[in-house]
């Protein structure tokens, strides 16, 4: 779906198609389209990103600024269809998010559906290094969740255990498979070296740390495997191959 170009109908959408039909985002197609699947019986993760026709995914350094009615009225309806919003640390702090807002409609149509009347925002995060007075604990109804690793747990919860509910990852048990805040061990399939990974946010990647962003070509090459499993992906220097040694969550 695309908007229309026409400022006068910015919130109308253009379902890609055959026929191309427009139409407006409160017609009843917009919530068909991102309504989960019934009697779903595992986690269901939807993602979103936007950018402009040449590639940029921020303006002025955020991506917000690039949105225009129809891309926040997609925006909206998909935080009207979630249990939990997840969101990157570097993305609440550039963008300054607060907790989600429902109208009466919107709570009334999530009760309909079993859910909570506001869904949480849960913040991925290695350091966990908010400001108190941010949007995201001072404008919400329901305190945020952090997910974070083994180490930050303590300092987190003595900084914000009144205003979020803290959560340790490593707690949840993904088993060997890799995912945000692995740690893994690696072995050079060409050269026969180890090197060992952790996955973290953006903002908080140092590869002299050796803490890779999630973002970054090689975690996204790791991530959904498991120990055992070979990959390549493509560096500066040319094509890497890896086998992954272990997966472990500290």
């Amino acid at each position: 779906m695309v908007n229309v170009s026409d400022p006068d109908a910015a919130t109308q959408l253009t379902e890609l198609g055959p026929l191309g039909s427009t139409f407006d985002t409160d017609d009843g197609r917009l919530a068909a389209f991102y309504s989960y699947p019934e009697n779903l019986e595992r986690c269901w993760v939807r993602a979103n990103m936007i950018s402009s026709l040449d590639g940029g995914a921020t303006d002025d350094g955020k991506a917000g600024g690039l949105a225009g009615p129809g891309d926040r009225a997609l925006f909206s309806r998909m935080r009207q269809e979630a249990d939990v919003i997840l969101v990157g640390a570097s993305t609440v702090r550039i963008e300054n998010y607060s907790g989600a807002q429902m109208s009466l409609a919107e709570r009334r149509e999530r009760q309909g559906r079993g859910q909570t009347e506001v869904p949480p925002i849960a913040i991925v995060t290695h350091a966990a290094d908010f400001e108190h007075d941010a949007r995201i604990f001072t404008r919400t109804e329901v305190p945020p969740m952090i997910m974070t690793c083994r180490e930050t747990v303590p300092e987190a919860n003595a900084r914000f255990g009144s205003t979020a509910e803290v959560i340790d990852v490593t707690r949840l048990k993904p088993g060997s498979r890799v995912v945000f805040g692995a740690t893994v061990d690696l072995e050079d399939e060409d050269s026969g070296t180890t090197v060992t990974y952790q996955i973290v946010g953006d903002l908080e990647a140092d590869i002299k740390q050796r803490l890779i962003a999630v973002s970054s070509p090689i975690a996204r090459a790791l991530i959904g495997k498991s120990a055992g499993d070979s990959f390549e992906f493509t560096a500066p220097n040319g094509v890497k191959h890896y086998e992954i040694i272990d997966v472990r969550y500290e």
